[in-house]
C-alpha cells in the first residue's frame, strides 16, 4: 500500500487497530498473560525475543487480515524485526492489508497537578525517518489522566499536539493518546476537559492536515463525538484501559464513530501453549468480536 492507499484505508476502513506495541515497562505482564513465566527469560534481549515471538504468531495468523483488522501498532524492536520467513514486518502488515503504525513515546513523568506528561522524546526526527523508510504510516504516543484538573489536562494536550505537530512535519500521522484512568474519581469531568482541550489544541493543525486520537472509551456515550466529525481528524481509536474485551466491546458500541484499538482486551485468551488450531481460533473470536463493536 502507498501512503495514500492507508490513509484512505484510515479514514474509511471497516475494522480496528490492533496495539501490539508493549514497551520495556509492559512487556512482562504482557508476557505472563500469555503464559510465558518470568524464569523462562533473562534480561531485555531475551524477554523481548519473546515478546517478539508471540507478535510474529498473531501477524502470521490466518485470520489477522486488512478485512478486519485495519492497523497495527508496533513497538519499535518489531517495527525493525522480520518474521520466520526474513520479512520485514512492516512490509508482511502491508501484504495484509494492515496499517502499520510506531509507538514513539519514550514513558512517562511522575504524576503532577492529576496528569502524567511523557518525557522528551529527543531522537522523534530519526525515528520518524526511519519509520518512513520502513513503509510506516503514522505514529502513537501516551500520557496519562488521572484527575479533572484544568491546567494539567492542558499541559498534557498542548504537549501531545506539539509532538503531533513535529511529527506531521516530518509526513507521518500521529496518534494523540491522552488516556483518562479509569480509576479517575473524577472521570467525567476530566474527559469533558479533553473534549475542550482537544477541540482547542486541534485549531493548531495545518488546514488540510489531520491527526488521530486514541482516547478512553468515555463514561457517557458519544462524548467524543465532535471528534470524529472534526475535518482535521483521521480517526477517533478507543484503548481499553483495563476493561475485560467483553466490557470493552459493551463500551466501546455505545460510542458511534469510534473504533477500537485495544491491546489487553485482544490478547486476552492467547496462551503460549496453545497448538495454531487452538491460537488462530482464540484470535478469530477476539477480533470477530472487537471488529463487530467496532463497526455496529
Amino acid at each position: 500500500m502507498t501512503f495514500d492507499e492507508m490513509r484512505q484505508k484510515m479514514a474509511t476502513g471497516q475494522g480496528f487497530i490492533a496495539a501490539l506495541d508493549q514497551s520495556g515497562g509492559s512487556t512482562p505482564n504482557a508476557l505472563r498473560g500469555y503464559g510465558v513465566e518470568d524464569s523462562e527469560w533473562s534480561g531485555d534481549e531475551e524477554m523481548f525475543a519473546k515478546i517478539h515471538e508471540m507478535r510474529c504468531r498473531i501477524v502470521e495468523s490466518p485470520s489477522f487480515t486488512g478485512e478486519k483488522v485495519v492497523g497495527a501498532i508496533l513497538f519499535d524492536r518489531t517495527m525493525e524485526g522480520c518474521n520466520q520467513d526474513g520479512m520485514p514486518i512492516p512490509e508482511r502488515l502491508r501484504g495484509k492489508g494492515i496499517v502499520p503504525f510506531l509507538k514513539v513515546d519514550k514513558g512517562m513523568h511522575d504524576t503532577a497537578d492529576g496528569v502524567q506528561l511523557m518525557k522528551d522524546i529527543p531522537e522523534l526526527d530519526a525515528q520518524c525517518a526511519r519509520a518512513k523508510e520502513l513503509g510506516i504510516f503514522g505514529t502513537k504516543m501516551r500520557s496519562v489522566i488521572h484527575e479533572a484538573d484544568e491546567k494539567g489536562i492542558g499541559d498534557n494536550i498542548r504537549q501531545q499536539m506539539d509532538f503531533g505537530l513535529q511529527i506531521l512535519d516530518q509526513g507521518l500521522v500521529p496518534i494523540l493518546e491522552p488516556e483518562v484512568s479509569l480509576k479517575s474519581e473524577s472521570r467525567e469531568q476530566a474527559e469533558a476537559l479533553v473534549l475542550t482541550k482537544l477541540l482547542d489544541q486541534l485549531d493548531r493543525v495545518p488546514d488540510g492536515r489531520e491527526v488521530m486520537l486514541k482516547l478512553t472509551i468515555p463514561a457517557q456515550p458519544d462524548t467524543y463525538k465532535p471528534l470524529t466529525e472534526h475535518p482535521k481528524v483521521l480517526r477517533v481509536v478507543a484503548l481499553s484501559g483495563g476493561y475485560s474485551r467483553d466490557e470493552a466491546c459493551a463500551e466501546l458500541a455505545k460510542n458511534s464513530g469510534m473504533i477500537a484499538s485495544f491491546s489487553r482486551a485482544l490478547l486476552e485468551e492467547l496462551r503460549q501453549d496453545m497448538d495454531e488450531q487452538r491460537f488462530d481460533a482464540a484470535l478469530e473470536t477476539a477480533i470477530d468480536e472487537i471488529y463487530a463493536a467496532s463497526v455496529g
